[in-house]
């Protein structure tokens, strides 16, 4: 792992496979461990260049005051247009989980001439807070169980990745796998900032981002192709805003995963490298 500079923010990056292959730029949900190694090296023996990184205040990069970000969305996705022309002149396929999945489609419309294809995994085409009728919120009992449970000491590795285990059982998630997972990003990132890189990106930070203008009214004019996958088990974003999603964007494919919830099972990773790989 190192990290790369762009005008807005230092942002931490893992490569997978040939460096002057094809670049496929995978942004981060929490981490860029949100992303499967699996699915990076599938990706990888397909033929491509992968970078998978972290999203400010996440992992290893910029980390400076998540409670009140000076950044919004927009910036985020500056982020990840000027990441892709750092590390290829050509134009890269985007792809972004959970909210990494909101960075990604409006990276897309702002930055057009960067990206050659989207893939977008776990999300929903609006920003948190009030949805849009046609789009199925959180399942509220799901999310009572997940959001009641007490906090972790953020310093002890050990009760975090317990604490990781127990959501992903609560989401329908493998346990194992997010106990795994919880243990590498507090490796990468322990001591003074562990509540933040271990909490939920999504409701300490992302939450609190200026995420105006909506951009699902603009989703229409992406000419480009894109995949839209989507667990059939997520409680989070449940499927309807993945098929939402995949209405709203001309060139797209829906790939519903049929036993998945939030995360991408290692079981799914060929079938999904597969789809990625068939669009550019």
């Amino acid at each position: 792992m190192t990290t790369v500079k762009t005008d807005g923010a230092t942002l931490g990056v893992e490569s997978f496979g040939d460096r002057v292959a094809p670049l496929v730029l995978l942004a981060g949900g929490t981490t860029m461990l949100s992303w499967p190694d699996a699915l990076c090296e599938a990706i990888a023996r397909g033929g491509r260049h992968v970078v998978r990184y972290d999203l400010r205040d996440s992992g290893e990069s910029t980390t400076i005051d998540p409670d009140a970000p000076a950044y919004t969305l927009r910036d985020l996705a500056a982020d990840a247009a000027a990441l892709a022309r750092e590390l290829d002149d050509r134009p890269a396929h985007l792809a972004g989980i959970g909210v990494g999945g909101m960075v990604a489609q409006v990276a897309a419309l702002d930055h057009p001439d960067a990206f050659e294809a989207l893939t977008l995994v776990g999300t929903r085409p609006v920003a948190p807070g009030p949805v849009d009728d046609d789009l199925p919120d959180h399942d509220a009992a799901t999310m009572g169980r997940l959001f009641s449970r007490a906090m972790p000491d953020w310093s002890d590795r050990a009760a975090v990745a317990e604490f990781a285990a127990g959501g992903a059982e609560i989401l329908g998630d493998d346990p194992v796998t997010a106990r795994a997972t919880a243990e590498r990003r507090w490796d990468r990132t322990p001591g003074i900032e562990p509540a933040v890189q271990m909490a939920n990106h999504l409701g300490m930070v992302f939450a609190k981002l200026d995420c105006t203008p909506r951009w699902r009214e603009r989703l229409s004019a992406l000419a480009i192709p894109a995949l839209v996958v989507h667990g059939r088990r997520d409680p989070f974003f449940p499927v309807g805003n993945g098929e939402a999603l995949a209405r709203e964007l001309p060139r797209a494919r829906l790939l519903v995963l049929e036993r998945a919830a939030t995360a991408i099972r290692d079981e799914d990773t060929g079938e999904v490298a597969a789809a990625m790989l068939a669009m550019s």
